[in-house]
């Protein structure tokens, strides 16, 4: 297939890696693929290094009166057989023509943005429930999850902590919405542990104030951004994904994938992806309590672990593997027919 994927999000984030991960996918099982991204020479970097030509453009607000002509343009000349607009301002931008158009959710966006779509995709049961719910026809709404790479593989991180010392890794911006001051919060009821916090963000100020607050500022690690989150999960004990809101959560497969046991709060996305004591731990949002609760019983039960572990791998491998997710993703834009 011919297969466009329009992409205006930010250098980092859960959508944005998937998008790069997905395009680069689709290509490398023998799709033409067209990646229109916003400016960004890394993003560009890394899809050229797979094979793949990105078109990179401006995407502004209200004022940009170019992007859409020349995207309008682009896919006359490149003919999609599919077009994927990713959330909601390649939605708006991307225009109606001759080929098919999808709009990728990966939360529960405002829909006006979608309403040039042909078909709807979303990444959890949840979001595709709730979009049938606003009135989209259920044969034009898709549930297409994420995939993870495998992970088991990789070398431990090299980091500043006291060798053997237990360490809780979490991955994200650094939002309110990530819920990382949660876990701060938790680090005074788990005496020896560190945790890291890798990402980027507003609240990496209130996140240090808080941890010298409670005196933990000497076992929280926050290192920015990484491109290494294999090498980081190897080196950890276990991932945490407080979130107070998680539509999906990435990081979460990403653990599975790389056989390290899951404490996750109960947003919507971690509800989704974990079965209960099966495959990872649940605890309630804001609560730093049930979280250290939780942490604690993991480091301490090293069955428990091993437990969740098994179960977490088996179900990456049945429903988060590339191959899996890939060819669930090509069947579905193959079978897909305009409004």
């Amino acid at each position: 297939m011919r297969i466009a994927q329009v992409m205006a999000g930010a250098p980092a984030g859960g959508a944005e890696l998937f998008f790069e991960r997905l395009a680069l996918a689709l290509h490398q099982a023998g799709d033409t693929i067209l990646p229109v991204i916003r400016h960004d020479p890394s993003r560009a970097g890394r899809l050229a290094a797979g094979g793949l030509t990105p078109l990179q453009l401006r995407f502004g607000g209200a004022l940009d009166l170019l992007t859409r002509s020349r995207i309008a343009a682009a896919l006359r000349g490149f003919a999609p057989r599919v077009v994927v607009a990713w959330m909601n301002r390649a939605a708006r931008q991307t225009p109606r023509g001759d080929w098919v158009l999808a709009g990728r959710l990966g939360g529960y966006y405002d829909l006006r943005y979608y309403r040039a779509c042909d078909h709807l995709i979303g990444n959890t049961r949840g979001i595709v429930a709730w979009i049938r719910g606003q009135g989209w026809p259920a044969d034009r709404v898709h549930h297409l999850p994420n995939f993870a790479p495998d992970l088991a593989a990789a070398l431990p991180a090299t980091l500043p902590l006291p060798l053997g010392a237990p360490m809780v890794l979490a991955l994200g911006r650094l939002h309110r919405n990530k819920a990382f001051d949660v876990l701060v919060r938790a680090l005074p009821l788990l005496p020896g542990v560190y945790a890291v916090i890798a990402g980027e963000g507003p609240e990496r100020a209130s996140l240090i104030a808080l941890a010298r607050d409670l005196g933990v500022l000497d076992r929280l690690h926050l290192p920015g951004w990484r491109n290494d989150q294999a090498a980081l999960l190897a080196r950890c004990d276990l991932l945490v994904c407080p979130s107070r809101h998680e539509p999906l959560g990435n990081v979460i497969i990403e653990a599975f994938s790389a056989s390290r046991p899951v404490v996750a709060a109960n947003a919507a996305g971690p509800s989704e992806l974990i079965e209960p004591d099966r495959d990872g731990l649940l605890v309630p949002r804001e609560n730093p309590d049930a979280l250290a609760a939780a942490i604690a019983a993991v480091l301490a039960k090293p069955a428990l672990a091993a437990r969740l572990v098994q179960a977490g791998r088996a179900r990456y491998e049945a429903e988060h593997a590339e191959a899996p997710v890939v060819a669930q993703w090509r069947t579905a834009l193959a079978d897909m027919e305009p409004a």
